[in-house]
């Protein structure tokens, strides 16, 4: 029997995928936090009432940027697995739950809906879970790479959720819209 391609071939193409997808993964993530301003730098974040569970804020950029790496690298590890079962189908919903992780920032911190930001992120947590099932099919590490992240989200959507407990009136606020002209 003959193999499609040899060990140093699958090697050499999971490596491609991963220079490509790892880094588009982080840069896309470190772009939907610029955008929306999130973290300690918001103004309207930091004014709400945080949760007692709440980490320390150095926790999110070091966890968020290990999830990142290894979610890309799971995505390399099913889009390097050519001519696999249900490959193409695995890497859409890694887009689907992909464009969910990016909208949440926007929706939470940018936009102050955190009742928004519950629905968008509940969206995320099943399509991680379908995700994972779908690279299971495919790469069982893949699917495995994806456990951390779900674990994360999970405990994201409970502090979402208590956030919106802690601070009902602050789901959609909008900052005074004051301007303070200064003439020189």
């Amino acid at each position: 029997m003959h193999s499609i391609a040899s060990p140093g071939q699958l090697r050499a193409s999971f490596w491609r995928w991963t220079l490509v997808i790892v880094p588009l993964v982080i840069l896309l993530g470190f772009i939907s936090r610029r955008a929306s301003v999130s973290g300690p730098d918001n103004p309207w974040f930091a004014a709400l009432v945080k949760p007692s569970v709440y980490p320390a804020p150095l926790v999110f950029p070091i966890v968020w940027s290990l999830l990142y790496v290894m979610m890309g690298l799971a995505a390399a590890m099913v889009g390097a697995a050519r001519g696999a079962r249900g490959r193409g189908l695995a890497l859409v919903f890694f887009g689907v739950q992909l464009v969910l992780n990016l909208a949440w920032s926007p929706v939470f911190f940018g936009a102050h809906k955190m009742h928004a930001g519950l629905v968008v992120i509940s969206l995320l947590d099943l399509a991680v879970i379908v995700t994972i099932a779908a690279f299971w099919r495919v790469r069982r590490p893949a699917a495995l790479l994806l456990v951390p992240y779900l674990a994360w989200i999970l405990f994201a959507t409970y502090l979402n959720y208590a956030f919106l407990q802690a601070n009902p009136g602050q789901d959609g606020a909008q900052g005074s819209g004051a301007v303070q002209r200064i003439e020189i």
